[in-house]
């Protein structure tokens, strides 16, 4: 089996990236898939998201769309930006930085929006 790793490191919302990045993962999940959460990508890992006022889809229903794409977030970015006091998605597992590079490089493949 192939597996890709797809890194998030801009914010969810007021680009194409997050939305590109979740839909590529998405055609993908006939693969070992992991949605790796970085820096400002760890926005996405938020629960309670309402993007109605954007006008966008909210993103987080994509990732419980698709049971089968594991979806980490790199927990010293979640600590940098203060994050660690909000709710996250239940389905986003909160990994070190050795895990983090660990799960990339074990990767056949690594894919960086």
């Amino acid at each position: 089996m192939r597996s890709v790793f797809y890194m998030l490191d801009a914010a969810p919302y007021g680009s194409e990236k997050a939305y590109g990045l979740l839909n590529a993962a998405a055609v993908s999940i006939k693969m070992n898939v992991i949605v790796g959460l970085y820096a400002d990508g760890v926005y996405l890992a938020l629960a309670g998201q309402d993007s109605r006022a954007l006008g966008v889809p909210n993103l987080s229903d994509i990732i419980y769309a698709y049971p089968e794409m594991r979806v980490i977030a790199h927990e010293p970015s979640l600590a940098k930006r203060g994050l660690f006091s909000q709710s996250l998605i239940e389905r986003v597992e909160l990994v070190d930085d050795e895990k983090f590079i660990e799960e990339a490089v074990a990767s056949d493949s690594v894919i960086a929006l």
